[in-house]
Order: structure tokens, then sequence, then C-alpha cells
């Protein structure tokens, strides 16, 4: 069993009543910020830096296919290249932002449909590790766990941090189950406890159809944009503690 776990979540998604981010952030111990292509600017970039600032949480960048209307979940046939200076462009984006506030970026995680086609598709994966490494070379890049993500980040030297999810089914070649299926989101506190207490505890996940997938994490996910986002969060603060485990960014710069 693990006794240290990662608490991520994407922030700088949503305005508003659905801005949960002030709430959210003090339970994490890092976040992923999105950088302009599916939800934010460049000041809600500014203000996601400062809140981590405040609460000692670690920052990464999230970027996205360039989809504001799709909230980046559609599927855009981008190449290699195209890919590799969209991340490119909104990583260095983000970076200048916290290197006017004193702070470096730990992590880079792609969101949604990118992040999804990375998962499978090692080209791909190759095009989003070559610009996080031609950023800066210190980045750890976060991808799904059994994936062609983690994979690609230690071809090119980089630090792999495998994600599980809190709020998300699993598939049984354990990939997330696509949100066009009905049952892909998990909306109950105590089966997203569950699920991952299992993924910390004993590095397994239970598919759809009841197969039991092994899944070795390093940080557990929950979308910041999810309505159970700051319930699931308590929660989960409130399981590891009684677990023993802590919550810690052990590749925060």
């Amino acid at each position: 069993m693990r006794s240290e776990i990662d608490l991520n979540a994407d922030i700088g998604e949503c305005v508003g009543e659905a801005n949960h981010d002030a709430e959210l952030v003090p339970l994490l111990s890092s976040a992923s910020i999105a950088c302009g292509f599916h939800a934010g600017d460049p000041g809600s970039m500014a203000q996601s830096v400062a809140l981590c600032r405040r609460h000692g949480v670690a920052i990464g960048a999230h970027p996205s296919y360039p989809d504001r209307e799709g909230f980046g979940r559609r599927a855009i046939p981008l190449s290699g290249e195209e890919i590799y200076h969209a991340v490119l462009y909104q990583v260095g984006a983000l970076a200048a932002i916290a290197r006017a506030q004193q702070l470096r970026l730990a992590h880079v995680k792609p969101h949604g449909a990118l992040y999804n086609r990375a998962a499978v598709e090692r080209p791909v994966a190759d095009a989003i590790a070559r610009a996080v490494r031609d950023v800066d070379p210190a980045l750890a890049l976060l991808g799904p766990a059994n994936s062609a993500l983690p994979d690609a980040a230690r071809a090119l030297g980089l630090r792999a941090v495998a994600e599980g999810f809190a709020d998300r089914r699993y598939t049984a070649d354990g990939l997330l189950l696509p949100r066009t299926h009905a049952d892909a989101l998990i909306a109950d506190a105590a089966q997203a406890e569950a699920q991952v207490l299992a993924m910390v505890r004993e590095r397994r996940v239970s598919a759809v159809g009841g197969s039991v997938v092994a899944m070795d994490i390093d940080t557990v996910c929950l979308h910041g944009d999810g309505v159970h986002a700051l319930a699931f969060a308590r929660r989960l603060r409130e399981a590891l503690a009684r677990e023993a485990i802590t919550v810690r960014c052990p590749w925060a710069v």
C-alpha cells in the first residue's frame, strides 16, 4: 500500500456560480490549469496561479485541442506537428505567467480528447512529450496509467506520472470509459472513495463488466468542472487521512 498519493484537479475551467476553485484548491496537492484553448484566458490563468500559490499547491499546465466550443472534448484531426506546437504554445504561456509570480510549473497534463488520444496513439503521446521537454525537461508529464503517454515521457527522459480517476469508470483494458456511455461518470461519493482506495491500497480498479484491472497510480484526479468535485475532494481527504495516507505532490518544484 502506498503511504502517500498526489490529489489533483483541473482548475480555471469554470466561471460564475460553477467556479468552486477557491474551495477546491486548498484540498489538493497539485492542480492543472486550463491554458485558454478549451477554457480560461490569460487573466484566469494568472488568478489560478495565485490561488495555488496561496495554498502551496503545485501547478501544472492543462493544454488541449483548440476547441472552446466543445470544451476540448471533441476529436480534432491535428497532425503530430500541429499537436506539438499547440502544446508548446499553451505550456509556454502558462510558464511565463507563473514565472511572473516567481513560480515554476511542476507538470503538464493534456486535457479531454487530446488526453484520451495520447493514451492510445504513441505518435500523439510522443508529440506531447517532445513539447513538454522543449519547454522544460524538468517538468513531469501526467497521463493515464497503462497507456502510451507515460511510456512516451520516459522515452524522452521526463518524469512520468501515472494517473487514476476518482470520478470516472474504466474499461476492461484499463482506459477511461468514454463519456458517450451513460454510466461513464461516478456520481456517488461512496463509490468514488472505494475506487480511489482500491487504486491506492491495492493497485487495482474494478472495470465495467466486473473484471479487475491492475492500476498502479501516482496521482488521483478529480474533474474540477464536475458538480461533485468539492464534495468528493472533502470525502477523499477524510478517507485518505483515515488510512494514514499522506496527500503530497512529490514532483513539486
